[in-house]
């Protein structure tokens, strides 16, 4: 596959941009009736949404088949990419109380100034009404399709959390969490998107297959951003996945290309019981000094090579839809998914 230089991710959203601003209001209609604390943290937290790439996709995926009708089923397009966003919303609340993050994106969490239950309770409030803008669309497949999602998202994470530390899982095992984690929730935007607006169903497919390959490539390349980026870009530490004893892919390659894999997993165990016992610092040290070494090696050009193929598979999922400004976005997406920084 050719990339092509500096996608300018404001320009790929363009042709969504009107619809994207009618999911923002959406989702803050609900603030006045909140209670206090929890409607400043909701606040915050939608304020904080970055690219809203998933409510996007929903946006694009419906608009590409050009048989979307703008007056009957917009509205519940616009319903339908809310709740997307809501749920991701709802995950990373969630996420941050299961790992003790402090910190997201180089801001504090909700669970840095809230308590572990009160942190719940929200992220048990953005669920609900996740569900609740997905019944805004009064279409059963789509609140199937909800529904389905959110029970695979709870699923990988419970797989993940008895995983850690297991560094002698397959690569298969990666990519059922990859897809629980992040690539679920793209095929549930794309798949729902192109059911409210009529698709037939090789066409529901092929954008659910869509959403799949550039979700399950948009995770690979944030494992990858793990292990390379910065702590300005990731506003967290080099090596937090590691860390936390979450295999990635880079880091299954790295331990497959090792001329001692044994060793290596030995020195992280060490590494762990120590911090156990109250030595933080012996952890950071393995971590960094692992950073080190996978970077030199060629397990990220290896991890990079699988989320490109998933790319090339998403352009083809796209290869029989019709010619237009939304194809073009989706494909540009491809794109910027493998050349992101952050």
């Amino acid at each position: 596959m050719t990339v092509n230089t500096a996608v300018d991710i404001g320009k790929v959203l363009q042709p969504v941009q009107a619809g994207l601003r009618l999911v923002e209001e959406k989702m803050r209609t609900l603030e006045t009736s909140l209670f206090a604390p929890l409607a400043s943290a909701f606040i915050d937290l939608i304020g904080s949404g970055g690219k809203r790439l998933r409510p996007a996709l929903a946006l694009m995926a419906a608009e590409v088949t050009g048989g979307l009708h703008p007056t009957a089923d917009y509205p519940r397009v616009v319903s339908l990419a809310a709740s997307v966003e809501m749920l991701h919303t709802a995950t990373l609340v969630h996420d941050d109380v299961i790992d003790g993050a402090l910190l997201r994106r180089g801001a504090p969490t909700l669970n840095a100034i809230w308590n572990r239950g009160a942190t719940v309770l929200a992220g048990n409030y953005l669920f609900a009404r996740a569900a609740a803008l997905a019944a805004e669309t009064d279409n059963t497949r789509v609140i199937q399709i909800f529904s389905n999602t959110l029970e695979i998202i709870v699923d990988g994470e419970l797989h993940q959390l008895f995983a850690r530390n297991n560094y002698h899982q397959d690569k298969e095992e990666y990519y059922q969490r990859i897809y629980a984690k992040t690539a679920s929730l793209f095929c549930a935007a794309t798949e729902a998107a192109a059911v409210l607006a009529g698709s037939p169903a090789p066409v529901v497919e092929q954008l659910k297959q869509y959403g799949y390959n550039l979700g399950m490539a948009f995770q690979i390349v944030d494992d990858i951003l793990d292990f390379t980026g910065d702590a300005d870009s990731l506003g967290k530490p080099a090596g937090s996945d590691l860390r936390q004893g979450t295999l990635t892919l880079p880091f299954f390659h790295f331990i497959q290309q090792h001329p001692q894999p044994d060793q290596v997993v030995a020195r992280m165990d060490d590494a762990y019981r120590q911090a156990e016992d109250g030595d933080e610092s012996t952890l950071h040290r393995i971590v960094a000094e692992i950073v080190a070494e996978l970077r030199a090696s060629s397990a990220i050009e290896a991890a990079r090579g699988e989320a490109i193929t998933f790319l090339d598979r998403a352009r083809a999922n796209l290869a029989h839809l019709p010619d237009n400004e939304y194809k073009v976005s989706m494909l540009d997406l491809c794109d910027f998914v493998v050349q992101r920084t952050y």
